[in-house]
């Protein structure tokens, strides 16, 4: 990233590339924890949307609706919709009806939903932990913190929940 700043500010000196810098390293991040593709959730069949979807279910303890869990995970109704034919197929959710509106579903984990979520979780956060070992704790929190106000303020714009 260092030397893509550099070659801008040879080609356009009279323009600032600091955000250039943050931006650039954030999706680059990205992109490559997505490369990596959470070994423990691979391990387990698990996409990372498909364990947001258990982990929302999981950490809330309670049913969902389909709009629920798109809200909680930031993700589009329609990709909700097939992450959760997908789970039901597996036997990790089940959905029933409302008794009172045929359109809404409820959403909750099955026994085995719930087993895998509490299984996987902990080597999830060993293998996060180990992505981000050479950084200290402190420097940790404090990029936490900072990543956290640029995500609020980017939610502010879009008026997007948040998280």
């Amino acid at each position: 990233m260092a030397a893509v700043v550099r070659q801008w500010e040879n080609v356009r000196p009279d323009l600032d590339t600091g955000p250039m810098e943050v931006i650039g390293r954030v999706n680059r991040c990205a992109a490559l924890l997505q490369q990596a593709e959470d070994a423990p959730l691979r391990r387990a069949g698990l996409t990372r949307p498909e364990f947001d979807v258990l982990g929302t279910l999981r950490r809330t303890g309670h049913e969902l609706t389909p709009s629920d869990i798109a809200r909680e995970t930031f993700s589009s109704g329609a990709a909700v919709t097939k992450r959760l034919k997908q789970l039901t197929e597996r036997g990790l959710v089940e959905r029933r009806g409302d008794t009172r509106d045929r359109r809404v579903a409820h959403v909750r984990l099955t026994d085995a939903g719930q087993d895998l979520v509490d299984a996987v979780l902990p080597d999830q956060l060993a293998y996060e932990t180990g992505v981000l070992s050479g950084i200290d704790r402190e420097s940790q929190r404090e990029l936490a913190g900072l990543l956290g106000e640029l995500l609020g303020q980017l939610e502010g714009r879009l008026r997007l929940p948040r998280a």
